[in-house]
């Protein structure tokens, strides 16, 4: 349950950033929300990984977290802002999937 805990914080790291995006690319009211809506996932990641890190280890919580947040920010930039999808950068992020289930798998 606390692994789940801490990839939904995660996403929502992913989500903070999506927003952070968004509102770089409006103006005005919509701007605004977007920011808003970064404050919200921001809000909600940081408190799932508090609840997270009082049952798993504060380095590999922390380490899976924003393992999970640059992925997710990396392939968000790809699919929905169009950046490109290099061969080292898709290798770079394949290791950092590799090694955040590694630190799952030694783990309690």
């Amino acid at each position: 349950m606390h692994w789940i805990t801490l990839i939904i914080a995660g996403l929502f790291e992913v989500a903070f950033a999506f927003c952070l995006g968004k509102a770089k690319e409006t103006s005005g009211q919509t701007m605004y929300l977007w920011y808003g809506g970064f404050l919200v996932s921001l809000g909600i990641s940081m408190w799932l990984l508090v609840k997270a890190t009082q049952h798993l280890p504060i380095g590999t919580a922390y380490a899976v977290w924003t393992g999970i947040g640059a992925v997710g920010t990396v392939l968000v930039g790809i699919f929905v802002f169009k950046e490109p999808a290099t061969f080292l950068r898709l290798f770079f992020i394949a290791t950092l999937i590799a090694s955040i289930i590694g630190l799952k798998a030694v783990s309690q």
